[in-house]
């Protein structure tokens, strides 16, 4: 009980000072304190100098061909609207990809990664901070025949490595590029998500008119085997004949089963897309060259597309975010500086634990001699940094070949459409001579169904067509970048 005594005498002070052993005296503790701190101090003013480059050069954008020229098209800038579908005139369509833009599930997936690379970049920045741990403790002990003592004990430590280097910023640097790489993903799958409704949609359509076609194509040919059975009755034509067109009917009805399934079976794909359960989207019958109108793309393109598109935007992010984790790497050779403080107190009683407080604070230095892990991690940045810059010169060009099949697909398909308008309009009007000549009983029925059948051909190959240029355009549309602004990489992460 005599050491607790002790610990109450008012003559005692409240706060200990210990910065050195109790062998020193308080004069010598505060000078040699002093002392180091300048040593650090100045340690750390002569070797920043000499380091300042340690943690790699500026970044700079890996070199690729420009792209100053396309096959079909010119290199002047033309703004598309970001909102650029509504120019196909439906506004069921609009309907349909605002709603895949609220409910998507692809897109809030994307969003979810993006707010977790957003919160990342807080732990990146704590780094940079100092940390405190605050304990308390109760130690009873019992020794046989005395009775039982109880020790109460309070302790705070501070942590704090001072980020002289910048090697904790690089590492938020490199959060932050990657939380503008997650953006971007977003951006692009927001363009993914579009362009697959649209077309979605257009399929949808084109299989409308289909069924509408080849239904009424199914009964006009059930009226001629109608025909066919009545002049066979009279003995005017053989039974071949009437199973030759029996076949035909059960052709057209097979075809028509296989495009009401392959209606559905995109319906439901449609729904997903939605975030609406498979089943429970109904869209509306509707013809597709009657509610869909064909739209013209822009007259020159952009000579920025690689600031514009949002998968090379974030292949750049990802390459900036590889190059600070390698300078991050690198720093980490330097020596570090970190402030230690600790406290603590102790008492029998708990009324007298804050009456006698033990603080000391000891800065330290840290050479990182050898350290294997260190050059290992170093060797790997640099390796992830090479893969990081491989993979935007593959985007890249993958970007350039997208935006010139696009232009080319389209280009051929409205060239074709021109033909097939011609070829419809020929068979129209030998299908009306054909007409008029069986009218006079100058040609047989058959000659009418062949006639027929090239002209329904014609429509459906003109209808195909039609649904092709609408995707080619879409797919153009998100070649181009859909109409995202252009993103300026290191102006951004200032």
């Amino acid at each position: 009980m005599r050491e607790c005594k002790e610990m109450r005498a008012p003559t005692q002070k409240p706060v200990i000072y210990r910065f050195f052993p109790r062998g020193y005296s308080e004069h010598r503790n505060g000078v040699l304190n002093s002392i180091l701190l300048w040593l650090i101090a100045g340690m750390g003013l002569v070797i920043l100098p000499s380091c300042a480059n340690l943690g790699g050069p500026a970044y700079q954008r890996p070199e690729l061909p420009v792209k100053k020229e396309w096959s079909r098209g010119s290199s002047t800038a033309e703004t598309i609207r970001l909102d650029w579908w509504t120019a196909f005139g439906d506004p069921y369509l609009n309907s349909l990809i605002e709603k895949a833009i609220a409910q998507g599930i692809d897109l809030k997936i994307l969003a979810a990664r993006s707010e977790v690379a957003e919160v990342a970049i807080e732990q990146a920045r704590a780094g940079a901070l100092p940390t405190v741990n605050l304990g308390f403790g109760i130690n009873t002990q019992k020794v046989t025949g005395q009775s039982s003592t109880t020790q109460y004990n309070a302790a705070s430590a501070l942590n704090w490595e001072l980020d002289i280097w910048g090697k904790f910023k690089k590492g938020v640097k490199a959060q932050t590029a990657a939380y503008k790489a997650t953006e971007a993903d977003w951006r692009a799958g927001y363009l993914t998500l579009v362009s697959n409704v649209a077309t979605s949609y257009f399929q949808i359509r084109q299989f409308d008119e289909q069924i509408q076609r080849q239904q009424a194509y199914l009964n006009q040919n059930e009226e001629i085997l109608a025909i066919y059975e009545s002049m066979h009755q009279e003995g005017l034509i053989p039974e071949t004949q009437i199973l030759q067109q029996k076949a035909e009917i059960s052709r057209l009805k097979t075809g028509l089963l296989e495009l009401n399934r392959l209606r559905t079976v995109t319906e439901n794909a449609l729904a997903t897309l939605l975030g609406i359960p498979a089943g429970e989207l109904q869209v509306p019958r509707s013809y597709l060259q009657d509610s869909v109108d064909i739209i013209g793309v822009p007259s020159g393109l952009p000579a920025d597309l690689l600031s514009r598109r949002p998968d090379v935007i974030a292949a750049e992010y990802r390459i900036l975010q590889a190059h600070e984790l390698s300078g991050q790497a690198k720093l980490a050779k330097l020596p570090s500086i970190t402030l230690t403080a600790r406290g603590g107190t102790a008492s029998f009683e708990l009324t007298d634990l804050m009456k006698m407080w033990t603080f000391g604070i000891m800065p330290s230095i840290n050479f990182p001699i050898f350290d294997p892990n260190i050059n290992a991690r170093i060797k790997v940045s640099e390796a992830e940094a090479k893969v990081a810059a491989e993979e935007y010169r593959r985007t890249v060009f993958q970007a350039f070949e997208e935006v010139e099949n696009a232009l080319t697909n389209l280009a051929s398909r409205k060239e074709q459409k021109k033909e097939l308008e011609q070829q419809i309009i020929d068979l129209r009007i030998v299908s009306d001579q054909i007409q008029a000549q069986l009218e006079e009983g100058l040609i047989s029925q058959l000659q009418v169904f062949e006639i027929q059948r090239s002209l329904l051909a014609a429509e459906l190959a003109m209808l195909s067509n039609y649904q092709q240029i609408l995707s080619s355009t879409v797919t153009l549309y998100k070649a181009l970048g859909g109409g995202w602004p252009e993103t300026d990489i290191q102006q951004s992460l200032q």
